[in-house]
């Protein structure tokens, strides 16, 4: 299966989730330089993985302040919501980082 792109250029699928996948772990693992990395070479920084989870869902569950600024920073959606409907401040405050909520807050406004 094949995914197209904005060129011509094809990706195929399993590329694309292998990539998605690659995001998610670097922002859930506190990797802000390969996080930039994927940005640099044009990786969305709101791709979802199957379960529409987002890197900014990983930061905030678990607590990583700086991935968290530098994802909201470049504008991702903070109201992205997964398929159960949980959104990144959810999953910082079911996972006990509260103190992200203020980060989401001042977004918000």
């Amino acid at each position: 299966m094949v995914a197209a792109t904005n060129g011509a250029e094809q990706i195929p699928t399993e590329t694309i989730q292998d990539i998605v996948e690659e995001l998610l772990e670097a922002a859930r693992y506190d990797d802000l330089d390969d996080l930039k990395r994927l940005a640099s070479i044009g990786v969305s920084l709101d791709s979802k993985d199957s379960q529409g989870r987002t890197a900014l869902d990983m930061a905030a569950a678990n607590g990583h302040l700086d991935i968290v600024e530098y994802l909201i920073g470049r504008g991702v959606d903070v109201n992205a919501s997964n398929v159960e409907n949980n959104t990144p401040l959810h999953w910082a405050c079911l996972n006990g980082h509260v103190e992200l909520r203020n980060k989401f807050q001042q977004e918000q406004m």
